[in-house]
């Protein structure tokens, strides 16, 4: 379905929530290294629960060796400054939806690469710095599944 991108991902739960999001979206989730946690962490596990079996996750050393082994034709970085917003596009499968760090978002040279497709925001009030990492991925890859009228779902 869409390939979920957490870029240098902090905390645990955060990615553990991401496996339950790919497990029952069929989307794959990738991790770009270094990640703020051991795959083994107890509280990856307890978040992502009995769905880690059923999540497809692959750890990348970096966006480069990503960006090679999964050649997504379309990638949008998420971050607060984007120049769209998430409901601005019009979503493919296969289409990669990549976010930042929870502490900093995505660096500069990131959200500049001509690799990029777009650059989309969430909307939010404000005076608020951001909306947690796993919210965000569930609310963009939710928005995309369904302008696919949530093919594949019962």
């Amino acid at each position: 379905m869409f390939e979920i991108v957490f870029f240098r991902p902090e905390i645990p739960p955060n990615t553990g929530n991401a496996m339950r999001l790919a497990a029952v979206t069929g989307s794959r989730l990738h991790l770009i290294e270094p990640l703020g946690f051991e795959m083994d962490d107890a509280r990856l596990r307890r978040a992502g629960m009995d769905y880690r079996d059923k999540a497809s996750v692959t750890v990348y050393p970096d966006l480069e060796t990503w960006r090679d082994r999964v050649r997504p034709e379309r990638v949008y970085a998420f971050t607060v400054d984007g120049e769209h917003l998430h409901t601005d596009v019009g979503y493919r499968p296969g289409d990669a939806l990549l976010f930042g760090p929870e502490s900093v978002g995505l660096p500069e040279e990131v959200k500049r690469s001509d690799w990029l497709t777009d650059r989309l925001r969430l909307p939010m009030l404000p005076g608020v710095r951001s909306l947690n990492l796993s919210n965000s991925a569930a609310v963009a890859v939710y928005e995309a599944w369904r302008q696919m009228g949530f093919d594949g779902s019962r």
